[in-house]
């Protein structure tokens, strides 16, 4: 048996005196580092591989941060004329899940590179960091490899924008299955679509 299991069984248990003592002193390196800055190798590689990654010339890892939080709306001149509250000045959320952003991110620095995927490493107070997992396409190795070479296709340009990655899904409410995501499929905008456009034969 590898070093796997164990290494899986020690990131589960974040709070332990090892891996909170581990956590902390990586925060502060990454804080001191760009928000976005490539890696040679990936943290966890135990996660990187069951998401994809493989030790092969082609798979590049990004590390980026992002800020935690939500967002205030800004108002003219500071004033609010009330509670903000009431004004829509506080709690405004984005719709997408910081992972997502982590992705948009590295997917935007890196132009000709695909999102792969990208896993959760350490957060503090401010920032969340994430590893981005990316693949080069029309690197030999890729194109050759049967497992990775669908995402050379062009349908899978800017995945990371158009919400087909694993936490675009999952913002997309597409981790249901059946009842519970009718109106989801095969996006939001379409099943609105479908129900509210009235279609004649006539007219077609």
């Amino acid at each position: 048996m590898g070093a796997t299991p164990f290494i899986n069984e020690i990131w589960k248990n974040k709070k332990s005196d090892i891996m909170s003592f581990l956590l902390q002193i990586r925060a502060w390196e990454y804080r001191h580092l760009p928000s976005i800055y490539r890696i040679k190798k990936p943290s966890r590689p135990e996660k990187a591989k069951r998401l994809g990654y493989k030790k092969k010339s082609g798979f590049i890892i990004y590390r980026v941060k992002v800020r935690r939080g939500g967002r205030k709306k800004s108002a003219r001149k500071g004033v609010t004329y009330g509670k903000p509250k009431n004004q829509g000045i506080n709690e405004i959320k984005f719709a997408r899940n910081k992972k997502s952003i982590a992705e948009e991110k590295a997917g935007k620095l890196c132009g000709n590179l695909r999102v792969l995927n990208s896993y959760w490493i350490n957060q503090d107070s401010i920032y969340k960091y994430f590893e981005v997992i990316l693949v080069d396409p029309f690197n030999k190795t890729i194109k050759n490899d049967w497992k990775v070479k669908w995402i050379c296709f062009p349908a899978h340009k800017h995945r990371e924008l158009r919400g087909i990655t694993s936490s675009g899904r999952k913002s997309r409410g597409l981790r249901k299955k059946g009842h519970r995501a009718t109106k989801s499929r095969p996006s939001r905008r379409a099943a609105w679509k479908k129900n509210n456009i009235l279609s004649l034969r006539r007219y077609r």
